[in-house]
């Protein structure tokens, strides 16, 4: 079987081929690229293995390309070098073979041949490859049946899984993340060595290991993936929040729906509308709290009260020990789980203004992926219910854009600042400054101020006098 490629491909292929000759050395294109052309998805990263020196390879494919070539980044460390050119990313390495230590990753690396970088591989179908010179040019190479595999939608390991996944135990995340990202399923013997093997996982950096879960994430259908991160153990080591979320008590008659397998299916409600990776986030996290604000009450059943706000607070621990970033994105997440229950507490007969204004003032401009998170939370069975649920939300939506068109509270700060406080009464930070601040904010927020500066700088004189100040500026 040859490699279907475009003529953009070939156009490339045959400058690097061109170059390896000169070099005289032997090229390959390997790896994902080979396999999700065969899939017929598009692939950006493209990994060459040559028989011979990586870099040396890039160095001189990048002279041949020219002003094409945006950037050349050489790794001597590791024998490899990155090529960025046009909208791809070309990746050159030595084929090399491998030995590891039990307590590392990291392998000891020697210079091998073709056939032994396709032994390192962790899949079937990643260790594919095609052939860039001579006879037989864009035959595929595939000395583990790949193909059958790639035709039967099947994950497994090209050695003995165990070895496999001793070696590299990332490779366990990334089996997973394959079986989610492609809808395949994982070879039962190699499922089984993720299961018994799991525990190896901690000795990943944790970099890594998220990064492989964002990937799942951004699968599909994501439960798929977590429902094998569950199957294997290695949801409880990665992410035991979300494992703790499992199980359903029943308690004098009354019970509660099982949390972990509602988060699940909101994640997959969510990324039906959308491929953004914080929204998604925060459909794991939106719940993430039940577990430890869970209460019975006689006469009454489970209860969950304040889980949005202690989730709130989870989110930033969660990040952390995960190394996810600790920036706005985290923030987002928080904000969205803070809410999650804001705008189906609103849904009355009598909507009172003020409140609609604090849920646009408080969401702002993620208010409309507040509605996104809040419409994929609804998980019922029942039709009648859902069609209930999303026609009380349609009544908030409404109503949302009435006081915005009105008040324009999205982007909304209130006119008077910390700063213009404390230089009017000529005092200097403290919760006095805060206190008059959100007293102007809340009569705003509640209509009994207009959005005004003179209005409110009226107001601010008035609550500092309450307070004991007069001003120094006039």
């Amino acid at each position: 079987m040859k490699l279907d490629i475009t003529n953009q491909e070939r156009e490339l292929f045959e400058v690097i081929h061109t170059a390896a000759d000169y070099l005289q050395q032997d090229v390959y294109v390997v790896g994902g690229f080979v396999r999700d052309r065969i899939l017929g998805i598009p692939c950006k990263d493209l990994d060459f293995v040559t028989v011979g020196d990586g870099p040396a390879l890039a160095e001189e494919v990048s002279r041949r390309l020219g002003a094409a070539a945006s950037d050349l980044s050489v790794f001597k460390t590791f024998g490899t070098a990155m090529i960025r050119y046009k909208d791809l990313e070309l990746e050159f390495v030595g084929a090399r073979k491998e030995s590891y230590n039990t307590d590392s990753r990291k392998p000891d690396v020697e210079a091998g041949t073709l056939e032994d970088d396709q032994l390192r591989r962790d899949f079937t179908i990643n260790a594919l490859a095609a052939k860039l010179q001579g006879d037989g040019i864009y035959t595929i190479i595939d000395p583990f049946n790949g193909l059958d595999d790639l035709r039967d939608g099947l994950i497994i390991t090209p050695l003995d899984p165990h070895q496999t996944f001793s070696d590299d135990p990332l490779r366990m995340m990334r089996a997973i993340r394959f079986a989610s990202q492609l809808s395949f399923r994982i070879d039962q013997v190699t499922l089984d060595a993720i299961t018994s093997m799991r525990e190896r996982i901690t000795i990943v950096s944790m970099e890594r290991i998220s990064y492989e879960l964002n990937k799942i994430i951004l699968s599909p259908v994501p439960s798929t993936g977590f429902l094998l991160l569950d199957k294997t153990g290695l949801l409880k080591i990665i992410l035991p929040e979300l494992d703790a979320m499992k199980g359903v008590e029943q308690q004098a008659g009354y019970g509660h729906k099982d949390n972990f397998y509602h988060t699940l299916q909101v994640l997959d409600n969510i990324s039906e509308n959308t491929y953004d990776l914080w929204l998604r986030w925060s459909a794991i996290l939106h719940d993430i709290a039940k577990p430890v604000t869970k209460r019975f009450e006689p006469g009454h059943g489970w209860t969950f009260h304040g889980h949005e706000v202690v989730g709130a607070g989870m989110v930033a621990r969660i990040f952390r020990r995960l190394k996810l970033p600790m920036d706005e994105k985290m923030k987002y997440v928080q904000k969205l789980v803070r809410l999650h229950l804001r705008p189906i507490a609103l849904v009355q007969e009598e909507i009172s203004d003020s409140a609609i204004r604090r849920l646009l003032f408080d969401a702002g401009v993620d208010l409309d992926d507040l509605m996104t998170l809040c419409k994929s939370d609804i998980t019922s069975k029942n039709p009648d219910r859902v069609a209930r649920y999303l026609k009380n939300y349609e009544v908030v939506i409404s109503r949302l854009k009435d006081v915005e068109d009105q008040d324009h509270l999205r982007n909304w700060q209130p006119p008077i600042t910390g700063e213009l406080i404390m230089k009017t009464f000529g005092i200097g930070p403290s919760r006095l400054v805060g206190e008059i601040k959100e007293a102007i904010r809340e009569a705003i927020l509640d209509g009994d101020l207009e959005s005004d500066y003179d209005q409110a700088y009226q107001f601010m004189l008035q609550e500092g006098r309450r307070h004991g100040l007069e001003p120094r500026l006039k």
